[in-house]
């Protein structure tokens, strides 16, 4: 299906943000075109006039657990540790393939709501979560979470084999949940995968001052030092968090060039901490963000976290100037996507990925058009995403979704599932 996006902006990353009045032809998966309106036109089944609206790559969440929507506003306001032990564990104890498939899909229905086109997660079922987004059209990268309450650790290599060859919307990268959840004897397994593959390696990373203090009693070293040292970023990778980095480690992910994902949404409901976004942006370590999961967000929406990011850091380093708006979008649009090895979706040109958004920009808090770019991050939010498209389908467009289940059945299926388990 060819596809006309024109009259409109286009936001390109070739050196910085800025935008361009080219009109964009999608063909199936594919964008086709990006230049200036030209009279030798091919036959498009259909064209969209954006009306000065604004079409960008779609925002990359690069860290998540999808299904965890379930835990939405049902694990508030707790400490850290009891959050876990009385909430989440407990309750995810009761997930089943089904409502993993259920619940993944309302997430979905999240994520195109906001302009999100791809997902990188680590959770539980992937059978289930895989087939969730196929069935929804919806691109994800599924991170291994090795740990050692895995029976069969073993079924990573399988998982990595299999969900690479399934469907073009599915891909796998390897990884370990954490260093305090994985015994030595398992992170050495992860690293001989990651160099039989000759693959970069993902896991959450210093996301607690407590997560550090122990691997510095453990090992004498930091999480990403101890897992430099066993190789497990020879092929690169990076951390999800990063919130607690000492000046050795941001040298470290800077020299190795390994990306730091940051969360600060969840950090800050949890009290975890806030990364130190802009020292690592200086020291030339590559960005993207997450938003983490509903259980400790709640919401799935980049709007959020990119305005956060940027303001956190200013707060933060007391400098207005820190974390500008441009080098924030890039970190969502680009980064998560290179971070996630989808480099062809990070941009708009000829043979990437047709994953597109528009943002109507006909909305009092887009108006006036002072800065575009600065105003999606530090105005822009949810209300704004007119349309959603992930490889050349639109999936969401003017309130409505295009997922082969209606938003109301899937929502029944989700609160099923929480009556269900809540007795």
């Amino acid at each position: 299906m060819m596809i006309r996006f024109y009259n409109g902006k286009t936001l390109l990353f070739d050196g910085g943000a800025h935008l361009s009045g080219d009109e964009v032809w999608t063909d199936g998966g594919r964008i086709v075109y990006v230049g200036p309106t030209r009279e030798d036109k091919p036959l498009f089944e259909r064209e969209i006039d954006l009306g000065g609206d604004l079409l960008l790559p779609g925002f990359k969440n690069a860290h998540t657990h999808t299904a965890m929507v379930f835990l939405r506003s049902l694990a508030d306001d707790m400490p850290l540790n009891a959050w876990l032990s009385e909430q989440v564990w407990p309750n995810e104890a009761k997930l089943d393939a089904e409502a993993v498939y259920d619940l993944t899909r309302l997430g979905i229905l999240e994520y195109l709501s906001s302009g999100v086109t791809a997902s990188f997660d680590m959770y539980v079922k992937n059978d289930a979560y895989a087939q969730a987004n196929i069935d929804s059209g919806f691109r994800t990268v599924i991170c291994s979470g090795l740990n050692n309450f895995d029976a069969d650790p073993e079924n990573i290599e399988r998982e990595y084999l299999k969900f690479n060859a399934l469907h073009p919307l599915i891909s796998y990268r390897l990884g370990i949940h954490a260093e305090y959840t994985t015994s030595l004897e398992r992170m050495e397994y992860a690293v001989s995968l990651a160099e039989k593959y000759e693959e970069p390696s993902f896991t959450h990373l210093c996301e607690t001052r407590a997560e550090v203090e122990g691997c510095l009693e453990r090992y004498g070293l930091t999480p990403p030092q101890l897992l430099d040292r066993l190789g497990f970023f020879r092929y690169g990778g990076g951390g999800f968090h990063c919130c607690h980095m000492s000046e050795e480690d941001v040298a470290l992910f800077a020299e190795k060039k390994l990306w730091a994902i940051t969360n600060p949404a969840s950090n800050l409901k949890l009290a975890s901490g806030v990364a130190p976004v802009e020292k690592m942006r200086r020291a030339g370590v590559p960005l993207a963000i997450g938003t983490d999961g509903a259980g400790s967000n709640n919401a799935l929406d980049m709007f959020r976290e990119m305005y956060l990011v940027s303001a956190l850091q200013k707060a933060a380093t007391s400098d207005a100037s820190a974390c500008p708006a441009e080098s924030v979008l890039e970190m969502a649009c680009v980064g998560g996507a290179k971070a996630m090895g989808l480099p062809d979706c990070a941009g708009i040109a000829p043979g990437m990925r047709a994953d597109l958004v528009v943002l109507d920009l006909q909305r009092p808090n887009m108006q006036p058009e002072n800065n575009v770019v600065k105003n999606i991050v530090y105005a822009g939010s949810k209300e704004n995403v007119r349309l959603t498209m992930v490889e050349g389908r639109i999936l969401y467009e003017e309130g409505e979704f295009f997922v082969g289940e209606s938003a109301e059945r899937i929502y029944d299926k989700a609160n099923a599932f929480m009556k269900k388990i809540r007795g």
